[in-house]
């Protein structure tokens, strides 16, 4: 055996490198390129046991060499045989983490001769660092994807108990799965009265329409397990025989989750990926199961509590009706009396009839008066308690909460002009699809630690026209945004820009 003596400040460098970053992926690809560099093949690659776990395919450097050309068969008068072709000679050497073993760290095409005794005991020693290495960036990632979820629990928690109506509360647990999730859609399914599911609310980068109102159909396989309060994970929708919905070609991995809280179903929580998604991790399956349970237990409160404001309404409503009444009863019988006084007066003391006829004419106006107050009162408290309504500058604020939950800060929005008296449907809905894309965009980007939001209807269109403006900016790359009608210049950081005729 060589000795590594000489070899060894490229190796101590070689370890430094493999722990200067905490982020998994970028962990696998700098041991992959450090045993290349250490071992100078021109082929390394890193092949993981399970790559499910992580969610991570192989890291490799380059593409494999080809194989050198065999030499040419000398001049026979025999047939000739088919030349075999030689391997390419590889040092393999496995990676172990927490005495499990995550893969193979394999290399090929060293650039002067086969591998050494040398080699393979430098790249053993650089495979336990590795290993270490890779279960902190394990655990780092993990700690982050909690922080993550246990916040977005918790902006959900906060958005539900802040009076939201039913059907937003429900589109607020599916925007924020989706963007923890990073998965293609948030669904919220409700069951049917015949023992299916439906699809009651639904969260896409693009438009939903299609998938609103989608029945899983009773007698489905899946549907045994949901209605039991059962987690269903799902490797390919598309392929997966218990799917039967008209969209299922259109996902890949999925999560179907229980909104179950105090033994009562609520629905499931369905967050599918796009077809040849990433599939879904252990930790993720762990986090996304936790989060439906605080997101039901949220919605069951925010139930309550609605409830209770509904029972304080109604009280209220009898109160003032109670005192309405007593004051439509004095009112009343204080013209009466006006009009019996009227009447004796005309009688005894010979009054005008000039004088009569006033008082008569005021008490009937009293008495106009008080019918339509009545009139008005029972009216009014005839009507059911509406939902305060999701006006156009929540759902917006709505939206930003939801990427702060993904970036780990709150972006700052700002509205120019009358956009509630101005902004009206189908606008409203597409521009509300393109601050969505544009913000899952700007939380992808590393680095963002800043994020503005505009939206300005006082911006004429370049034709003239009126118009709206969407605008957003993050700190996190530099670039060219993307325009409907028009263009957005890139600087220091992106800026997406969006515009459509009001």
């Amino acid at each position: 055996m060589h000795d590594p003596v000489p070899r060894l400040p490229s190796l101590l460098e070689a370890v430094l490198s493999v722990g200067t970053d905490l982020e998994l992926r970028a962990t696998l690809q700098h041991i992959v390129d450090a045993a290349a560099e250490l071992t100078e093949a021109r082929y390394a690659a890193l092949d993981m046991t399970d790559p499910g776990r992580d969610g991570l395919t192989g890291i490799r450097t380059a593409e494999r060499p080809e194989p050198p050309e065999p030499p040419e068969p000398p001049e026979s008068t025999e047939s000739p045989k088919p030349p075999e072709l030689p391997e390419l000679p590889e040092l393999v050497v496995p990676i172990h983490v927490d005495d499990e073993v995550f893969g193979d760290l394999r290399l090929a095409g060293k650039r002067e001769g086969p591998f050494t005794d040398e080699d393979e005991q430098l790249v053993r020693v650089l495979a336990t660092q590795a290993g270490i290495a890779i279960g902190n960036a394990r655990l780092y990632e993990t700690a982050r994807q909690r922080e993550r979820w246990i916040e977005g629990a918790a902006a959900v928690t906060t958005a539900l108990l802040s009076g939201e109506s039913a059907a937003d509360a429900l589109m607020t647990v599916a925007e924020r799965a989706r963007r923890l999730a990073e998965a293609s859609a948030g669904v919220i399914l409700q069951p049917t009265e015949d023992g299916g599911m439906e699809i009651v609310t639904a969260s896409t980068l693009d438009d939903p329409g299609d998938i609103v109102g989608v029945v899983i159909e009773p007698g489905s396989p899946v549907l045994e397990q949901l209605l039991g309060g059962e987690p269903v994970f799902i490797d390919d929708t598309a392929t997966d025989p218990r799917m039967t919905t008209r969209v299922r070609h259109r996902f890949g991995p999925s999560m179907m989750l229980p909104l179950r809280a105090g033994g009562r179903l609520l629905g499931t929580l369905a967050l599918p990926r796009r077809r040849g998604g990433r599939p879904y991790t252990a930790v993720e399956r762990l986090l996304a199961t936790q989060f439906a349970s605080q997101a039901a237990l949220a919605l069951v409160h925010a139930e309550a509590q609605h409830s209770r404001e509904r029972l304080a309404v109604y009280e209220d409503r009898d109160r003032i009706a109670r005192d309405l009444h007593d004051l439509v009863v004095q009112r009343l019988f204080a013209t009466g009396m006006m009009l019996e006084s009227t009447q004796r007066r005309s009688a005894g003391t010979g009054d005008t009839d000039k004088d009569v006829h006033a008082m008569l004419g005021h008490a009937v106006d009293e008495l106009q008066s008080t019918v339509q107050e009545v009139r008005t009162a029972i009216f009014a408290l005839q009507q059911p308690p509406a939902d305060a309504p999701t006006t156009f500058r929540g759902k917006v604020l709505r939206e930003a909460a939801g990427a702060g939950a993904v970036l780990g800060f709150q972006p700052s929005t700002r509205f120019t002009g009358a956009v509630e008296n101005r902004l009206a449907e189908p606008v409203a809905g597409r521009l509300l699809t393109a601050l969505r894309r544009a913000l899952t965009a700007a939380s992808r980007r590393a680095g963002a630690s800043r994020v503005e939001i505009t939206v300005d209807v006082t911006a004429p269109l370049p034709d003239g026209r009126p118009g709206v403006r969407l605008t957003v900016f993050d700190d996190g790359g530099a670039g060219n945004g993307h325009a409907e009608g028009g263009g957005a210049e890139g600087g220091a950081g992106t800026t997406v820009t969006w515009q459509s005729p009001l």
